[in-house]
């Protein structure tokens, strides 16, 4: 999975009254920049009213992915695999990235744990933050119905 972050900007009407300019963050699954600013631009369009702009798409390496429909939030967390070099016996860490939905850091923590918890790798986490993401848009195929070319007799 390719994973882009995108920032739209847009005025948007406050619990207020007034009109504020604002930047909100969404992550999209898509094969290339051009495919993912096609579907944040279809995916948000029913939840903004006038005009709208993607002001920013960035490439994000992200190695998991664990949502809980419960949680409004994102997070994003650090873990280092620890594996061993048997030839040098030198411990290896390698780094990457999780995001994690949850309702805060607490659940966040254990959404993570448990989805870590078949790994058959040595972790550690050594971050766990919260993001600005607005929502995630993960790539969902679509089903084409065709019809039966007809028969010639």
């Amino acid at each position: 999975m390719n994973w882009f972050e995108c920032k739209i900007k847009y005025e948007k009407t406050l619990d207020e009254g007034t009109v504020a300019k604002v930047s909100e963050a969404y992550l999209v699954d898509a094969l290339s920049f051009t495919e993912a600013e096609a579907r944040i631009i279809e995916e948000i369009k029913p939840f903004i009213t006038g005009e709208f702009e993607v002001a920013n798409i960035r490439k994000v390496k992200i190695t998991e992915m664990f949502p809980n429909p419960n949680g409004d939030k994102w997070y994003k967390a650090k873990v280092m695999y620890v594996t061993v070099d048997e030839e040098k016996g030198v411990e290896k860490r390698t780094a990457n990235f999780m995001y994690v939905q949850a309702k805060d850091i607490k659940d966040a923590l254990a959404g993570l744990t448990e989805g870590m918890s078949h790994s058959l790798v040595d972790y550690e986490i050594v971050a766990l933050n919260e993001t600005a993401l607005m929502d995630v848009f993960p790539y969902e195929a679509v089903s084409v119905e065709r019809t039966p070319a007809p028969t010639i007799e």
